[in-house]
């Protein structure tokens, strides 16, 4: 049997491609350079990959030429895209915006009488449904609230952190109950919802602090009761939506009796490191928990624009992730503009494909090409399976899917190539891992 070697690497500023056959021969007892796979040998079920489609997304694609911007939904959503089958934005403003902004200004209006979703409807559900047309189906979102409306909170301020006043803990569940049903109307497939996005973090952008006793109060007691009420009992929630670091302690003190079947999972960014182990400590605690990756982007204020160093962090990253446990990814701007935006607090970060609105060009980053080794070949459904593999250096993960093929990933951030040869039953397959590149071997059908 012949298996598919497909490889992306990084050469003078350059991104390269190839695909090999590699042919099986016969096992009699090598023991140097192996990478061991063990199908019978079952993990966590993998569920979907996606990207955000934000406000400045939406923004963005809006000032290309209508071929371009389809061009780039197509890279994603298409049938000859990436494979990414489902969404993630934002309730309300979040930085990733041309401006701040919410559903309901006047404090006074606790009806919600005012309530209005018109800006979404206008640019961001415009294209999440072009890319339904692009998917030709109705793809799942995710939305997440980045801060409630100045008014509910005790900086009175959508920026700056600050707490949900108390008082406002029914009026806010309602909110978010409104938001879902809003975009239900509008033909949008609201899945799966967050309690808050960072809970954790003081921003000078769309922020608000939830402690981890606050985030188990606002849930068990008004935003579950305020959903069942409102008939959105099938909405997944996910607690924390923050960084790696603290995902276990967060799990553990909101998961509890009471909480446990109100929560399908937690969600994790990765901006304060691997942390790899939170999320084995979280599968181990607690095996029902779905772990799923909301957010991550490479900023501009901490990196800066070396194509092979920022693929190396999503290589890495999926890798590991996937490796401790994880079920779902969602990466955060499918598109950015040139300059890391639109962002209305100058928080500008990279996205896998950036859009020169000047010029009227696209570029496909490294990191797109990345992701597509994981997204491309990993099935709905897949389940990770087990391997051993002969040195650090050669990162990996392989899953079996649905239809009983196997995908292997091997990422080699090293500037030396590495010898490998895969052990599958009674079969080797040798093959090389190009120095700094990622590779997906496809076995079976």
């Amino acid at each position: 049997m012949e298996i598919k070697q497909i490889t992306t690497g990084y050469r003078n500023e350059r991104i390269f491609k190839e695909e090999n056959l590699v042919v099986a021969r016969f096992d009699h007892g090598q023991e140097l350079f192996l990478l061991n796979i063990y199908p019978h040998l079952k993990y966590q079920a993998i569920d979907f990959f996606g990207g955000a489609i934000t406000d400045a997304v939406a923004a963005t694609l809006e000032k290309m030429p209508k071929d371009c911007a389809q061009a780039v939904i197509d890279s994603y959503f298409g049938k000859k895209g990436i494979g990414y089958q489902a969404i993630r934005t934002h309730i309300d403003s979040c930085d990733f915006a041309t401006s701040a902004y919410a559903a309901v200004k006047d404090p006074l209006d606790t009806n919600f009488n005012s309530f209005s979703i018109q800006r979404d409807i206008d640019r961001i559900i415009y294209w999440i449904k072009e890319a339904y047309k692009s998917a030709g189906r109705i793809l799942p979102v995710m939305l997440s609230p980045w801060s409630p409306p100045d008014f509910m909170k005790t900086n009175h301020s959508r920026i700056q952190g600050g707490y949900l006043k108390k008082e406002y803990y029914e009026s806010w569940a309602r909110y978010i109950c409104k938001y879902v049903h809003e975009y239900r109307k509008s033909g949008v497939d609201v899945q799966m919802l967050s309690i808050q996005n960072e809970p954790n973090a003081v921003q000078k952008w769309d922020s608000c602090l939830f402690t981890a006793e606050q985030e188990k109060i606002f849930l068990a007691d008004y935003l579950y009761p305020c959903m069942l009420k409102n008939k959105l009992d099938d909405i997944k929630i996910y607690i924390w939506d923050h960084n790696k670091e603290r995902l276990f302690d967060r799990v553990e003190s909101v998961v509890t009796d009471q909480t446990a079947e109100m929560i399908t999972g937690a969600a994790f960014h990765w901006y304060s490191g691997d942390h790899f182990a939170a999320l084995r400590l979280v599968r181990e605690q607690f095996p029902k928990m779905k772990l799923l990756f909301s957010e991550g982007c490479i900023e501009y204020s901490r990196f800066d624009k070396n194509q092979f160093k920022n693929a190396q962090i999503y290589g890495h990253d999926m890798i590991g992730n996937f490796s401790a446990g994880m079920n779902a990814f969602l990466d955060w701007n499918i598109c950015l503009d040139e300059n890391g935006g639109p962002n209305y607090a100058d928080n500008y970060c990279a996205a896998p494909v950036i859009c020169d609105t000047v010029n009227s060009k696209v570029d496909y980053q490294l990191s797109y090409h990345y992701i597509s080794h994981f997204s491309r070949f990993i099935q709905p459904g897949a389940k990770r399976i087990a391997t051993t593999v002969y040195t650090r250096e050669v990162e990996q993960v392989a899953f079996q899917n649905p239809d009983q093929s196997i995908v292997l990933i091997t990422f080699n951030e090293t500037e030396k190539e590495l010898p490998l040869t895969i052990r599958l039953s009674d079969h080797l397959y040798e093959s090389i891992i190009p120095r700094q590149s990622i590779s997906t071997f496809i076995i079976g059908k």
